[in-house]
């Protein structure tokens, strides 16, 4: 089915299992191998190469945040200008979004690079506890040329309505880093770096697989000659910049939160840490997965004038969120020693214990997260940036520092309490931001309009 009937005729409940679906069973794949990378690490290589994992890791997404906001940034006008049949400005925004993320790869790797010894030693780590994080950093920053655009090319595959290929893509990927992983850390016995090698090594094979069609001239979206202006760059880091705060601001509380845990219980606080952020990076996924893959049809629908369309589609993914994140409250909160044994071979040491109490107070984050985590996406999809860029900014940064603050008497305690807080007040807000922009919600579509004139 191509991209203009798929967007534009399937009913929304079927096109919200034709196009979520799939795209959540892609983002599981590689919650999946994300997984795996640290009970890889952790069984194989022990607890400091884990905790070290855990150190370097913010600095890992940063790698990837500035090609993310032009990969994101630029599927929501490419989506919009097809839905106007505007075919030779969406290609011309396809490719220069290309170039773009190349070129962010390049300087964001040289200058992750240079600075990783610096980075970890302001975050108080020390001896092997900070060589071990700078090795898994430098080998993403090596590869980042090549290994950036593939997320990308993920939102362009759906664009074009090639939804199973991007899943595909994605199980592909997580399965071949996987076995790569465990061929270089159980057979070959190499370090932290070939855990990152073998993830470089995937990526990069499996962004060739998809450009592919694109440069053959297979696909709806080809390349041309490019054609930079202002307000195209402007309008991709609009649209882009919701995720890409998201990204930074969460990065820099996940380094905030890294420096208070070396403090306040060392690499046992770090590993403990590490796992809630295991759990989050398994089930944020599955959430991404399934409002990213309807943004494209929203966006169509939006570029069409198709205004309930754009309702139809959203209510589904916003029922769909719900029903994921109370899901996985419950089975984190009455499996916590399961979820912790994934990830060290003492099984009656101290990081049990505090992982244990920390997963089920980390639990009842997902009472709520769904609600803010479905808003954002559908604020991108609409255009809207700005409501878009205040929720991501607040629930990523702005609300888990205050709380620091307001639980610190709580100790370690009061950091596994933040993320459920955060959820709450993160829920509020989006609340209000649904009700400011109700008006321009329920319009009715151009159609409806003219046939009233």
């Amino acid at each position: 089915m191509n991209s203009q009937t798929l967007f534009s005729k399937t009913p929304p409940l079927k096109l919200f299992f034709m196009a979520s679906l799939p795209g959540a069973v892609g983002m599981l794949a590689s919650a999946l191998y994300q997984l795996m990378d640290g009970i890889f690490v952790g069984q194989f290589l022990g607890e400091t190469a884990f905790a070290a994992l855990n150190l370097a890791m913010p600095f890992v997404i940063i790698n990837f945040s500035l090609a993310d906001l032009i990969g994101m940034g630029s599927s929501v006008p490419i989506s919009i200008s097809l839905g106007k049949k505007h075919d030779e400005e969406a290609n011309n925004i396809f490719t220069c979004a290309c170039l773009m993320i190349f070129g962010a790869g390049v300087l964001v790797g040289v200058i992750l690079f240079a600075a990783a010894p610096g980075l970890i030693g302001l975050m108080g780590a020390e001896g092997e506890f900070a060589a071990l994080a700078v090795q898994y950093l430098r080998v993403y920053a090596i590869c980042s040329p090549v290994t950036t655009i593939v997320f990308a090319t993920d939102n362009y595959l759906r664009i074009c309505g090639k939804i199973n290929g991007s899943m595909f893509l994605n199980i592909f990927m997580s399965v071949l880093s996987a076995g790569l992983e465990f061929l270089f850390l159980y057979v070959f016995r190499w370090g932290i770096w070939a855990a990152a090698l073998a993830t470089c090594m995937g990526m990069c094979l499996s962004a060739c697989i998809a450009l592919s069609p694109f440069l053959l001239g297979k696909m709806q979206l080809r390349f041309c000659r490019p054609r930079f202006s202002l307000r195209m760059v402007r309008q991709v880091v609009s649209c882009g910049t919701p995720n890409f705060l998201n990204n930074i601001a969460g990065r820099i509380t996940s380094i905030l939160m890294n420096v208070l845990l070396v403090r306040l219980g060392g690499e046992t606080a770090v590993s403990v840490y590490g796992i809630l952020m295991y759990a989050e990076g398994f089930i944020q996924p599955l959430l991404y997965g399934m409002c990213d893959s309807l943004q494209p049809a929203v966006g169509y629908n939006l570029g069409a004038g198709k205004y309930s369309r754009v309702r139809a589609i959203e209510k589904c993914c916003y029922i769909a969120s719900a029903v994921v994140s109370l899901l996985a409250m419950v089975i984190i909160f009455l499996l916590p020693a399961q979820i912790a044994g994934l990830f060290t071979t003492d099984r009656n040491g101290e990081l049990m214990d505090i992982a244990g109490a920390a997963l089920r107070i980390f639990s009842l984050t997902y009472l709520t997260r769904w609600f803010s985590f479905a808003t954002q996406s559908y604020m991108l999809a609409i255009e809207k940036p700005v409501p878009a860029s205040l929720i991501s900014i607040s629930t990523a940064l702005i609300f888990p520092v205050v709380l620091v603050v307001v639980l610190w008497p709580l100790g370690l305690t009061g950091l596994w309490m933040n993320f459920g807080a955060t959820a709450l007040l993160a829920g509020i807000l989006s609340a209000a931001v649904l009700l400011r922009e109700h008006k321009n919600m329920m319009r009715p579509d151009a159609a409806e309009t003219i046939q009233r004139r």
